[in-house]
């Protein structure tokens, strides 16, 4: 097999959804032995940061607090990125960065879906 160039790896990454680049996250760890998220989350704000441009700004969705029904928000966080149910009962728990880099539009959508679900949200 013919070896990847940093460049050609990094386009890679680009062109494949949420769920596809967690699938190689989760290769790569079971391959490995590390865990190379550290890489993933890397690259995706620099293919969400091309898309975007033609929005007003990027946003970032932040869970503040999942509320009273946190089994929802979970479902829901699960949904939303493509996380295993461990992660994503994790980010519900702790809170933190749901989706970086979105546009605005898409981002007020997560936010609203989240606070139906009882969720506190903020956008930066």
């Amino acid at each position: 097999m013919a070896k990847l160039t940093k460049e050609e790896f990094v386009n890679a990454l680009k062109e494949m959804t949420i769920l596809e680049v967690k699938e190689l996250v989760d290769a790569m760890k079971e391959e490995f032995g590390v865990d190379p998220s550290a890489v993933a989350v890397a690259a995706a704000p620099a293919a969400g940061a091309a898309d975007a441009g033609t929005d007003d700004a990027a946003k970032t969705v932040v869970l503040k607090n999942a509320g009273g029904t946190k089994m929802q928000v979970i479902k829901l966080l699960k949904e939303i990125t493509g996380l295993g149910l461990v992660e994503a009962k994790g980010l519900a728990d702790n809170g933190g960065n749901v989706k970086e880099n979105v546009p605005a539009k898409e981002a007020e959508e997560i936010k609203a879906q989240l606070e139906a679900a009882g969720a506190e949200v903020e956008l930066v």
